[in-house]
């Protein structure tokens, strides 16, 4: 895992209590602290039993009463799995964190204060964590074709009008991929164990040199901030 996994001997016998979520952080909340578990590129829980085989690249298992068993899987072994003693949205790893794209603090208000303060694109700002939560690479190349905004565009130039459009542009793009159930582009499953469908409903990510499906285009690719961009660079400004 990313980080030697430590669970204190007093969460031995303890209660669930809770299952919430920040970010991409789940907290699994029990009577004497929090644990905290992040998935990273390509891990999955599962709940299994106790009769069920290890499968390569299963690495930790939460035992629970009557044997029931949620075990954490992840080939790449970029996840976490931390104690937290205190509130779990104190952990330096939480506490950072921007607000939720789908809640009422990130709107148009919030968002213009803030980009007021970087010149960095508005690409890499979106996908920034400490900014907005939830907006990966997928959804920020989607949200920023609908907002009509090119990802190279520097956050502090963009009017409060268009920041506005881009909010409502977030917000449509995740309900959507919510309601297909996720993107999968590669092993990813949701936990009724079918792939997500919103891939069949990109209108950039993954499609350089095809038309734009606005204009007619051909769509631009490019490699921006590390991250694969697509654009089109008549209908985006």
């Amino acid at each position: 895992m990313r980080w030697p996994v430590e669970l204190p001997e007093v969460a031995k016998g303890q209660s669930l209590e809770t299952i919430d979520r920040r970010g991409k952080y789940l907290i699994f909340k029990f009577q004497s602290g929090s644990v905290i578990v992040h998935l990273g590129m390509s891990g999955n829980l599962r709940v299994v039993s106790h009769r069920t085989k290890l499968r390569p690249h299963d690495h930790i298992d939460l035992v629970f009463d009557h044997q029931h068993i949620v075990r954490l899987n992840d080939p790449r072994r970029f996840g976490c799995v931390l104690w937290q003693p205190d509130d779990p949205l104190t952990h330096p790893l939480l506490a950072s964190l921007g607000p939720e794209p789908l809640t009422e603090e990130f709107d148009d208000e919030y968002l213009y204060r803030k980009t007021r303060e970087r010149g960095r694109p508005i690409k890499p700002f979106l996908m920034d964590s400490r900014n907005v939560v939830g907006v990966g690479n997928i959804y920020a190349n989607e949200a920023l074709f609908r907002a009509r905004i090119r990802p190279q565009t520097p956050a502090c130039r963009i009017s409060k009008r268009r920041l506005s459009n881009l909010v409502s542009a977030v917000k449509g793009t995740l309900n959507d991929a919510i309601d297909a159930g996720g993107t999968t582009l590669r092993d990813y499953v949701g936990s009724n164990g079918e792939p997500g469908y919103f891939e069949l409903q990109l209108d950039v990510y993954n499609r350089a040199g095809e038309p734009c499906n606005a204009c007619g285009r051909l769509l631009k690719g490019l490699v921006f901030a590390q991250r694969q961009t697509v654009y089109c660079t008549a209908c985006q400004r």
